[in-house]
């Protein structure tokens, strides 16, 4: 494995970028490799000091890491100790990207579905042990997730946590043992009480939600990438509802869904390219082919979302329905009806039919912990399900958690500072292991 890197400065920050050339498949090391990008921010003031790392998992799965632009927020608050360490897991951001236009070189759906079963935590965590000792050797670091990175994060500690010498959570612990379909119906009741927050608060956004829904239904209409806009892909807005901010980011583009030509109702271009914008589907492909996957141990997902709606029919609009939006769920048609997904579809129906998906945790590892880890878990959290959680929670030793309502899924975006300094000053004291 070798390391690329790059140096620049920004507020505060040295900045240095690196390139990692890693296996595919860790249990193959001498095959194929592709690239893993993290860019390490050090503070200005301390070079060449010799700071400890914190290694950051972003959500997802399949997002990137976040790009800083100044020494603020919880990045902020890291570098007065650490050197920070924001890892694109791979098949994101500047890592070996997978996409529609990458994955079919691969060859046929059998052999994009292997690809593409490389790409959940067990992989992640191995690249960032391989980074680790690239990096410092036999020394430890600690790990910072969020939302799925929590779920790295608790693999980490059950696969190699040699390497931790202590680990922080915030808004993703994961089930150690339920299924996807056990997931989403503690998932489902969530998205239905967010909607009821957000139509009590503006009420008059119900009357608007059917009239686009009834208008999607019956007149073809085209997002700016030329797909065809179906009254579901309009209900996947709900997906913000999440995050500090989300009704207010729906509500916007909801006062401005109709436009006026030639004395007739249209949908204007504006809210078109919004919802465009706001459903990141078309750019994170990782996020629906795998988004199940992150929850099977030996089973298959058979798009479980898709199934356990059914227990749900609320959900399902039709005219003269209540409307109602939903949440962190894929479904097997959107890979029919969103072009960026299209290409890959066949790769999708496969790695959902895949029933032989490796253990994620041990749990016998899990139950014998001694890294100091510290969690934030939101009450009102949409996407991951406080009682599911705790269920975990409670199962590992020198877990301690915080769980508080004054913040969303989306905490450590909008108050990260303190949280993160919260999440220190919560993290145990644990005897050394073997020699730390």
């Amino acid at each position: 494995m070798t390391s690329a890197r790059e140096t620049y400065t920004l507020p505060g920050m040295l900045v240095t970028n690196r390139r990692f050339e890693l296996p595919l498949d860790h249990s193959r090391p001498d095959g194929e490799k592709l690239s893993v990008f993290a860019r390490e921010l050090a503070p200005l003031e301390r070079q060449g000091a010799e700071l400890p790392y914190l290694v950051f998992f972003q959500g997802g799965p399949g997002s990137a890491s976040p790009r800083p632009e100044s020494r603020s927020g919880w990045i902020g608050r890291a570098l007065d100790e650490y050197r920070v360490l924001l890892l694109d897991q791979r098949g994101t951001g500047l890592s070996s990207p997978v996409s529609y236009q990458s994955v079919p070189q691969r060859g046929g759906p059998e052999q994009q579905a292997e690809y593409l079963s490389h790409f959940r935590a067990d992989s992640i965590v191995a690249d960032a042990e391989f980074i680790r000792r690239e990096l410092i050797g036999n020394e430890p670091w600690t790990v910072l997730g969020q939302s799925f990175g929590g779920f790295c994060v608790v693999r980490y500690l059950s696969a190699a946590p040699g390497g931790l010498r202590s680990a922080l959570i915030t808004g993703g612990i994961p089930s150690l043992t339920r299924s996807a379909e056990d997931v989403y119906r503690a998932t489902f009741p969530r998205v239905a009480a967010k909607n009821r927050e957000f139509f009590a608060r503006y009420p008059h956004a119900q009357l608007t939600c059917r009239r686009v829904a009834d208008h999607l239904l019956k007149n073809d209409v085209s997002l700016p990438n030329g797909q065809r806009l179906t009254a579901r892909q309009f209900q996947q807005l709900g997906l913000d509802f999440g995050g500090a901010g989300g009704y207010e980011r729906v509500m916007d583009l909801l006062e401005r869904a109709f436009v006026t030509v030639n004395g007739r109702d249209e949908l204007s271009y504006a809210f078109l390219h919004g919802v465009f914008t706001a459903v990141g589907f078309h750019t994170r492909p990782i996020f629906t082919l795998l988004h199940e996957a992150i929850y099977c141990q030996g089973t298959a997902s058979n798009w479980a979302a898709h199934r356990v709606q059914d227990e749900f029919p609320e959900f399902d609009y039709a005219p003269g329905k209540e409307f109602l939006f939903t949440g962190e769920m894929v479904y097997p048609w959107m890979c029919d009806e969103f072009e960026a997904l299209r290409p890959l579809e066949d790769a999708a129906m496969l790695l959902a039919a895949k029933q032989d998906w490796p253990r994620l945790y041990d749990l016998d590892a899990l139950s014998r912990n001694r890294v100091p880890t510290a969690a934030a878990l939101y009450y009102n959290d949409m996407y991951v399900d406080l009682d599911l959680a705790m269920e975990t929670a409670d199962r590992v030793p020198n877990l301690n958690v915080w769980v508080t309502s004054e913040f969303e899924h989306s905490g450590l975006r909008t108050d990260g500072a303190r949280i993160l300094d919260r999440l220190f000053g919560m993290l145990p004291y644990v005897p050394d292991v073997d020699g730390r």
